[in-house]
């Protein structure tokens, strides 16, 4: 209550002793958790204050407050003169802001425990705010005060690495709209980093990554953060050397580090060199990966570390095609070869991963099977190893399209929205396969739906939804004109014909799970034109439109949806 009443006569008095109530008022609040309106309103008319500032500064170098709240709307305000204000300072006033927050680094060093995060947040936020402003004119020497203050001590250590990561965000990060200004502003910022700094940066790391790797491993964690989101604008030969990569790779055994060491692998295999580099820094990677067991996935049983470590490898598969694709089209046949022979000896791994019981790791992985596909797509004939890996690739879509047992059709929630999307993905690569090979992809559905149709009464539903998805699948998989799909192509006419044939005429129709109903319905309106072929059928079919397997359906979903279908496909038959 004293505080709230302490903000009243804002207004009144001189500067100085505006200043000097400012100062009495902030020194001896003890804010309790939530603060106030009219302590918000206070705080607000502060950062607004010319003066007010000053005491905030003072506050924060002298180490006065206990309470995080001062502490970080301290920070605030200070952020508030920077951003909006610095160019009105005299040189003696940012002086006193560069000072103030070496001031407060160095009490860092001395405490015994560190502060809370959202504070060294909002203390890195200002420094890294200072540094833009500053780095070009008054403070060239920025990292080299902040190094030579922290040394290796973890305090220090870690409010260096906040700042920059927040140097990142302001300077690198393409999601943040800036002015023409501010970026020719951050260009000339990184060109002088790149010139002056940036080898100095990076030994700091190995020494951080190196020091800390047992002690601290949350602080070797914020250290890959860093490496990987400034490995993509400079030199890479500061990281991609022996030296920096054994020691990255010998984390990837750390349990408490290797999500974010694959973090950092992927960012410095995402980095845009020379293709036949590219193909040499991949393949050395992947040569100690595999030496060290990574590549045995069933073995692992993190699913937290393969969705990352499967994003490392989709990574680096796409990272070879696009190599390849840049040999081939520069007619270096030598070294496409080698490309194209790097990306062949992954498959067996993209596969292992396709296949995993997570979607998520599957997900990760679809990007360079995709990328995989298109590059077969290109080849008039395919090597018998080629046809064996698209026929891998075709079994394991089929399998991860398959509906999982707790899949809830009753009450879809977030899990199962995420397994639409998911199978979304494995269309697009059903989409491929069909361009790559579509003869081997009619050949491996036909196998699938028949075996399942033979036995549909014994088998689960989930056996049964796929096999129809599969034979539905097909009609956008291999285009026609008009949904002519039984007229022309001979073989792809014959092999449709007669798994819809065996559709609606095996009594499937009457499978009791919702998702087989829908899938029915949807598929004999997606083929409407074999009715057209094969009469015959259209009064079964009517029939299971119009009893309980459709219009008298229990369940309201399949009532509804199988109306709408019943309306198309009698415009059809008309």
């Amino acid at each position: 209550p004293g505080f709230c009443c302490g903000t009243q006569g804002f207004h009144q008095g001189s500067a100085v002793e505006h200043k000097a109530s400012t100062r009495d008022l902030l020194w001896n609040t003890r804010l309790p958790p939530g603060f106030c309106c009219s302590a918000m309103v206070y705080f607000e008319q502060l950062k607004e204050s010319q003066d007010a500032w000053e005491v905030c500064a003072e506050a924060l170098a002298k180490g006065i407050y206990s309470d995080d709240h001062v502490k970080f709307f301290c920070f605030q305000v200070l952020e508030h003169q920077i951003k909006y204000r610095h160019g009105g300072l005299s040189p003696a006033q940012q002086q006193l802001i560069r000072e103030t927050l070496m001031k407060w680094l160095q009490l860092q060093l001395m405490n015994s425990q560190p502060e809370k995060p959202f504070i060294r947040n909002k203390a890195a936020q200002v420094f890294a705010l200072t540094f833009v402003m500053e780095y070009l004119t008054h403070w060239p020497k920025f990292f080299y005060d902040l190094l030579s203050l922290v040394g290796l001590n973890p305090h220090g250590v870690d409010v260096y690495l906040r700042t920059l990561m927040a140097i990142d965000a302001e300077v690198v990060d393409r999601d943040i709209l800036h002015s023409p200004e501010e970026v020719r502003r951050n260009t000339l910022i990184k060109d002088s980093m790149r010139e002056q700094v940036i080898p100095s940066l990076v030994e700091s790391w190995y020494q951080i990554l190196g020091t800390y790797q047992q002690s601290h491993p949350e602080i070797t964690c914020q250290c890959l953060e860093v490496v990987g989101a400034y490995v993509s604008w400079i030199d890479l030969n500061l990281i991609a050397n022996d030296r920096f990569v054994n020691l990255l790779l010998s984390q990837m055994s750390v349990e408490d580090l290797r999500e974010e060491a694959c973090e950092c692998l992927f960012e410095i295999v995402n980095k845009g060199m020379d293709p036949t580099d590219k193909t040499k820094l991949v393949e050395s990677l992947c040569q100690v990966l595999q030496s060290a067991g990574f590549f045995n996935v069933e073995e692992e049983e993190d699913v937290d570390f393969l969705a990352k470590f499967s994003r490392l490898v989709n990574g680096m598969g796409q990272s070879l095609v696009l190599s390849w694709t840049k040999l081939a089209k520069g007619g270096e046949v030598k070294d496409a070869a080698e490309s194209l022979s790097a990306i062949e000896a992954k498959v067996p791994l993209l596969l292992q991963l396709l296949v995993h019981d997570d979607d998520d790791i599957s997900a990760n992985i679809v990007g360079f099977c995709y990328d995989y596909l298109n590059v077969l797509k290109q080849f008039p004939l395919l090597t018998d190893q080629q046809k064996t890996n698209v026929e891998a690739i075709m079994l394991a879509v089929m399998k991860k399209l398959t509906y999982d047992e707790e899949y809830n059709f009753d009450n879809e929630g977030e899990d199962e929205a995420m397994f639409v999307e998911y199978r979304k993905q494995l269309k697009m690569l059903l989409d491929r396969l069909a361009q790559v090979s579509p003869e081997l992809l009619l050949e491996a559905v036909g196998r699938v739906f028949n075996n399942t149709v033979q036995r549909w009464q014994t088998a689960s539903f989930m056996e049964v939804e796929v096999a129809i998805r599969l034979l539905y699948m097909l009609g956008e998989a291999l285009p026609a004109s008009h949904g002519a799909h039984f007229s022309g192509d001979t073989a792809k006419t014959s092999a449709l014909q007669d798994m819809m044939r065996t559709l609606v005429s095996s009594g499937l129709s009457g499978y009791q799970h919702t998702s087989v109903s829908l899938e029915f319905f949807e598929t004999v309106v997606r083929y409407d034109k074999f009715f057209l072929v094969e009469p015959q059928h259209i009064p079964n079919v009517l029939m299971a439109f119009l009893d309980h397997r459709g219009l008298r359906h229990s369940s309201p979903k399949v009532r509804s949806r199988v109306a709408y279908l019943f309306s198309r496909f009698v415009k059809t038959l008309q």
